[in-house]
């Protein structure tokens, strides 16, 4: 088993993948790795109106990997898109939202960390999400994604329009094959990408999966584009 559990962000192409699928069915979700760094989503079904994080196997999350968690560690109280963690003193360690410490009771905005130890849990609410996202496109627009660099990044992300479990987003000879570029100009416009995402200093192995992340999850590129 991993010593430190990654993350919650996906950091693959199928893990992404795996995110862009949840979101489509528009239900909230929990994203987490468990002890051997594997991504697991938690789909929050219509009607739950708790669920609980610890160590015990009782528990809806449960984290038995981690020690620094307790048996029974947090609640989770749902109410529609709504998620608010709950922790009064259940836990030795305490919980933790956005780095955070929660003092009783906190409620959870979509994109949110709640972190519990050492693991991290990312909450999603695609619904309560939408408003936002059209905020977050005019604002990345209005950064001056130019249409050229758009179509890049409609390129690069197109190889997740068809759910291929093991999609990655498309290399640059690929996109420079798509859009009639040389490959150069691809990567002259995906360096601009990198900087206006605020990517330039990500690991070079996942900045094209974390670009294509932030384009989906901000709106700017939508599964109808592709």
């Amino acid at each position: 088993m991993s010593e430190q559990p990654q993350g919650p962000k996906a950091v693959t192409g199928s893990e992404l993948k795996a995110q862009i699928e949840a979101e489509r069915l528009g239900r909230p979700f929990l994203v987490y790795r468990d002890g051997d760094a594997v991504q697991r989503i938690l789909m929050v079904e219509e009607g739950r109106r708790e669920l609980w994080i610890g160590r015990a196997e009782s528990a809806d999350i449960a984290l038995e990997w981690d020690r620094e968690v307790s048996g029974l560690h947090a609640q989770l109280e749902l109410v529609g898109d709504e998620c608010t963690v709950v922790d009064d003193g259940l836990s030795t360690n305490g919980s933790f939202v956005n780095e955070d410490r929660v003092s009783g009771r906190r409620r959870l905005s979509d994109g949110d960390i709640l972190r519990v130890g050492r693991t991290g849990i990312l909450f999603r609410a695609p619904g309560a999400a939408q408003e936002a996202t059209v905020i977050a496109s005019d604002a990345i627009s209005a950064a001056g994604v130019s249409p050229a660099q758009k179509r890049v990044l409609l390129a690069l992300c197109r190889p997740f329009k068809d759910g291929a479990a093991f999609a990655t987003p498309a290399g640059n000879q690929e996109i420079a094959a798509d859009l009639h570029l040389s490959v150069d100009a691809v990567k002259t416009h995906l360096r601009a990408l990198f900087e206006k995402f605020e990517l330039v200093d990500a690991p070079q192995n996942q900045k094209r999966v974390l670009l294509v992340q932030r384009a989906m999850q901000s709106g700017l590129v939508s599964p109808r584009d592709l």
